[in-house]
């Protein structure tokens, strides 16, 4: 699969199963994350590598996050869901440092979301799917603890991946017009 292709034609998937990257499938993922663009090479990111048991892990605490940030019941069940959906999550932690008026917290986060991008695409172009999610649960006290979020940290993404149950369809073409204007 060439650059081109991959870029006009990833899509998220929410229908995963096994087998999830292992090996140098999963290194060849990270390398990638690592290779995102970084201001001052801070690496402003850390990565949690969660499946078998840790998903029961995430389960409790994605349950504790709703009960302690009063999200409801429904919110309770799809914890579940979210924790055992997929073989494997990669937890993307955004590690802010306040300490860098040059490279300001904001920079730092979407070096983060690059790196969480450039995941998706690695495990794309060897053959996985993924869909990358989020919700009120992330800044759940018990699970920014578990996952070692300091004060200025962030949770930025549950990035969950697996081989596609089914093929989707072709990716859309937008109409650029929309979007883009010169000046």
């Amino acid at each position: 699969m060439d650059a081109l292709e991959l870029l006009l034609g990833r899509r998220s998937n929410k229908k995963l199963v096994a087998p999830a990257p292992q090996g140098q499938q999963l290194d060849n993922i990270l390398q990638a994350a690592l290779h995102a663009p970084d201001h001052g090479k801070l690496t402003p990111y850390r990565f949690i590598i969660i499946e078998k048991q840790g998903r029961d892990v995430l389960e409790k605490l994605l349950k504790s996050a709703v009960d302690e940030l009063n999200l409801g019941e429904e919110r309770k069940k799809k914890a579940e869901g979210v924790s055992h959906r997929v073989p494997m999550i990669i937890a993307v932690i955004a590690k802010i440092n306040t300490d860098i008026p040059k490279i300001p917290g904001w920079e730092q986060m979407l070096t983060a979301g690059c790196a969480t991008y450039a995941m998706q695409l690695a495990a794309n172009a060897q053959g996985f799917d993924n869909v990358w999610v989020t919700g009120p649960w992330i800044d759940g006290t018990e699970l920014r603890k578990m996952f070692g979020c300091g004060e200025h940290d962030k949770v930025i993404a549950l990035l969950m991946l697996g081989t596609a149950e089914q093929k989707l369809e072709k990716a859309k073409t937008y109409d650029l017009a929309e979007y883009v204007s010169y000046l």
